[in-house]
């Protein structure tokens, strides 16, 4: 199989592995309209970067700073997420980047490798200036930061190669490495969004039954103790939303704060309404004749 039909097909199986992977940390199961925006940003610095012809360490360069300028659009107009999910997305930006690149291109697999790894860096630095940082002189900073992170990341393919790793391992190793870390930080944060959701419960917003099944990584896979499991992800997504928000409010101005502090508002009413429509459903289900 030659180089560039298998870039082909790593892009094809990385973007597929990507989509059961975010699924696995937010439980959306829309993972088209999360990954239209950056899908095309990426193509068009795929086919920027096409058009400037460069090879070596001036598209190293080019690579990083273009997918952090994808990022930085991605950011401005989409929602606020983690930075592992800025993470993945930027990946998935830099997959598609690649495409212009590997067709009839030089260095298809090692191509692939940069624009992820780059794409990766730059969605995980972007995101995390609006996560953690409110001033916005310093989240100039930090873009800043992401872009010179992108280029370090996209020189890695090329170090590898230097110590004598084959251009196929780089790509596969590189396309590995974004599901990993995604996973792994969603094992990492549990316990986190766990004492969120405790907090909630202290409050009296959810039931302390349904914390560890809301948090848990795999649990909130099922269906806990809900009637419907359609009904216990949404009710999954809407108290993780509550955590990211509550831990975003905690860095913004007061102004800011009580934007978010409305949201939360707003969550925790919609949670509310949902376990009032489960208890209903399952109080149903328990007077109704079970069938022989």
């Amino acid at each position: 199989m030659s180089d560039p039909v298998l870039a082909l097909i790593l892009i094809i199986v990385f973007a597929s592995v990507l989509a059961l992977v975010r699924y696995f940390k937010t439980l959306d199961p829309n993972f088209a309209a999360a990954a239209r925006k950056p899908v095309l940003s990426g193509i068009i610095s795929g086919v920027i970067l096409r058009a400037l012809d460069v090879d070596g360490a001036s598209r190293i360069i080019a690579t990083g700073i273009i997918l952090t300028m994808a990022a930085l659009y991605a950011r401005l107009t989409g929602e606020e997420s983690e930075p592992s999910d800025g993470m993945l997305l930027g990946a998935l930006s830099g997959a598609a980047a690649a495409i212009p690149l590997v067709i009839d291109g030089g260095d298809p697999l090692r191509v692939i490798a940069e624009c992820v790894l780059a794409g990766a860096a730059a969605g995980f630095g972007i995101t995390f200036a609006v996560l953690h940082v409110a001033d916005k002189v310093r989240q100039l900073v930090w873009d800043v930061v992401a872009a010179a992170a992108a280029v370090g990341a996209a020189w890695i393919p090329e170090l590898a190669a230097r110590i004598g790793a084959d251009d196929r391992r780089i790509a596969i190793a590189a396309t590995a490495l974004v599901p990993v870390i995604t996973i792994a930080t969603v094992l990492k944060q549990w316990p986190d969004i766990r004492a969120e959701l405790r907090h909630e419960a202290s409050l009296g917003f959810i039931d302390d039954g349904d914390v560890r099944s809301t948090a848990h990584p795999f649990l909130r896979l099922g269906r806990g103790s809900w009637a419907s499991p359609g009904a216990h992800r949404q009710f999954v997504r809407l108290a993780t939303q509550i955590a990211l928000r509550k831990r975003q409010q905690r860095n913004r101005p007061e102004e800011m704060a009580r934007l978010y502090q409305l949201e939360i508002i707003k969550l925790r009413m919609q949670l509310q309404e949902m376990s009032r429509i489960d208890a209903r459903s399952r109080a149903q289900m328990g007077d109704q004749p079970v069938s022989s």
